[in-house]
């Protein structure tokens, strides 16, 4: 069983700071890319940053130079540090792992349960 565990979140004023921080545990094998998404009362999920085990992150336009997604491969656990916060990232942010449970599974892709964050104006 995996689980990704994320923590952070909150309230925070516009142009404040928030620290997102995602575990990834229990029974795997390898973890691929992680990445955090968020979705947006009637919105669809979208792609924040996503880091893969080796390589280049990426991140969407509308968030680059502000936040910044940073993983440790050795814990399995992934970052994302957010700055200069607006009220247009206020969403519930979620934790992405594609990873392999053991060594004849398949690549599959997990969640988190979602982190609410909130920034107001």
């Amino acid at each position: 069983q995996v689980q990704l565990v994320e923590s952070g979140g909150g309230l925070v004023q516009a142009g404040g700071s928030l620290r997102l921080s995602c575990a990834a545990s229990g029974s795997i094998f390898s973890v691929n890319a992680m990445g955090w998404y968020r979705q947006a009362p009637g919105k669809q999920r979208e792609l924040v940053a996503a880091i893969p085990s080796a390589g280049s992150t990426n991140y969407a336009d509308s968030v680059k130079g502000r936040f910044t997604i940073s993983r440790d491969n050795a814990k399995n656990t992934v970052v994302l540090q957010m700055n200069s916060l607006k009220p247009e990232d206020t969403a519930v942010y979620y934790c992405n792992a594609r990873l392999k449970a053991t060594v004849l599974a398949r690549w599959d892709d997990y969640w988190g349960q979602g982190t609410q964050v909130t920034v107001s104006s």
